[in-house]
């Protein structure tokens, strides 16, 4: 993508949507930390039925921990690999108690020692819970950063490095979710909806997708 392109790119998908938000449902930096943690290879609408449920039991790393590894199996079984994850916010919850009086630490390198809490976690609960304009990058954004020239990159790091480098500063706090969404439903994984999308002059992505023909 030229660069004289990326602001209006990041202009239309803010036009479009002013203040986007998380698709997760949380009301503290903590129930945002679990459920990031609870979405790995899971989709939100998921998460969020499982989290409804436990999060008026438990919501807090005490009130997790006080339900126990199979306590806390019996919210989230529905959602996948749900046994490994009940393993690792369980450790997360000891050491957030143990170590960080119960609350959520606020730096990358923090975040990233808890179990179960990678980069992409940790930069989603930067981001989303605490405001800092940091970049995300799940496979949607690693697909729309490649497919439209954005910030191409062979791993998650290189792409997340590039995007900090091209995304004016005026759109960083915002662009990881934007990206997100666009990714979600526009421009999708098997046949992006090109005849839908309004940053596609911006775009170089080559085949675009016409539009199906009406019966």
């Amino acid at each position: 993508m030229k660069k004289d392109n990326i602001p209006l790119f990041f202009a239309t998908l803010q036009a479009a949507n002013p203040t986007p938000e998380t698709e997760l449902e949380y009301d503290t930096p903590f129930e945002l930390l679990a459920a990031v943690l609870l979405s790995a290879q899971a989709t939100d609408v998921g998460v969020n039925k499982a989290t409804r449920k436990l999060y008026p039991v438990a919501n807090t790393p005490q009130a997790i921990l006080d339900l126990g590894v199979e306590g806390l199996e019996s919210y989230i079984k529905t959602i996948g690999l749900y046994r490994s994850k009940a393993k690792h916010l369980i450790e997360a919850c000891r050491m957030l108690v143990e170590l960080h009086g119960g609350e959520v630490p606020r730096t990358r390198a923090e975040l990233e020692a808890l179990p179960g809490v990678g980069r992409k976690t940790a930069n989603v609960v930067l981001n989303v819970a605490f405001g800092e304009p940091t970049m995300a990058v799940d496979t949607h954004i690693f697909r729309v950063s490649n497919r439209t020239g954005l910030a191409p990159g062979k791993t998650p790091l290189e792409v997340e490095l590039k995007l900090e480098k091209r995304v004016p500063p005026e759109y960083r706090l915002h662009a990881h979710h934007w990206l997100i969404l666009h990714g979600r439903y526009i421009c999708v994984a098997r046949k992006p909806r090109c005849w839908e999308c309004a940053v596609a002059p911006y775009c170089d992505y080559k085949p675009k997708t016409p539009a199906p023909k009406t019966k």
